[in-house]
């Protein structure tokens, strides 16, 4: 069969960066680098066609982080976070053709860069308090609209759960069971609204082996970075994803 993928070079020199760092961000670092990779791909594709590009290569990521950290999660944390965020996706799919792509994207880095400001200026204490988890309830149902519209569900989970502090490889296990289900959960809705397509399915195999090298090279960070080193390098992804997507949604 021939299948019609994209041709086009200037979609690779994006594409390829954009699957490496969503790689890293499964295995490694969930909170900021992967959000990254719908905004790169949007440079040389729309948004749906970006988010409908990565669906596969995201499921192969999910299967590889969920079996290299499935003893590492925090259960409970996991039993809070994923019906939220099931809801949020019902959310994304009910509105996903009335709302502009661009605009949600830039209210989502407007959020991002608000809370990284606020982690900056006013760090919190050894003994500050979790965040309520009313506000967790938002910030959840909030990641799983985003992670449908642009799979950009990183920056508003991560406003919740990266207050707690919790150990590297708990963090890292706990994201990535926590979209495992919540990307799983998008399928059937992407085929609904007709992203699924023979063209987008086939630039997306053909991008599929790139994968598992970000996941590698993730998983082997994930093992030996330092707390304190883990948590910049988490404010770092956010502080670029949150200005790439001000910018997508509000300047380009």
């Amino acid at each position: 069969m021939n299948f019609p993928l994209i041709t086009d070079p200037y979609f690779y020199a994006v594409a390829i960066p954009a699957v490496l760092l969503m790689g890293i961000s499964k295995s490694g670092f969930g909170a900021g680098f992967g959000s990254l990779a719908v905004p790169l791909l949007a440079l040389a594709v729309t948004v749906p066609q970006a988010a409908a590009i990565m669906m596969p290569i995201l499921l192969l990521m999910d299967v590889m982080g969920l079996a290299t950290f499935r003893k590492h999660f925090d259960r409970e944390l996991i039993r809070f976070l994923v019906p939220l965020g099931l809801l949020g996706t019902v959310v994304g799919t009910l509105s996903f053709k009335l709302l502009d792509a661009r605009l949600v994207a830039g209210i989502v880095g407007v959020f991002t860069l608000l809370f990284l400001a606020q982690r900056l200026l006013f760090p919190p204490r050894p003994d500050s308090p979790h965040p309520p988890k009313w506000l967790g309830a938002i910030l959840t149902v909030a990641s799983g609209f985003t992670s449908f519209v642009a799979h950009a569900g990183g920056p508003p989970v991560s406003a919740y759960v990266v207050p707690m502090r919790l150990p590297p490889l708990v963090f890292t296990a706990t994201m990535a069971a926590f979209f495992f289900v919540v990307n799983l959960s998008k399928w059937v809705p992407y085929a609904w609204l007709g992203l699924l397509d023979l063209r987008n399915m086939a630039t997306s195999l053909a991008l599929l082996p790139i994968a598992p090298i970000g996941v590698l090279v993730g998983v082997k960070l994930a093992h030996r970075i330092q707390p304190l080193v883990f948590y910049r390098l988490i404010y770092t992804g956010m502080f670029l994803t949150g200005t790439k997507l001000v910018w997508d949604g509000f300047f380009r």
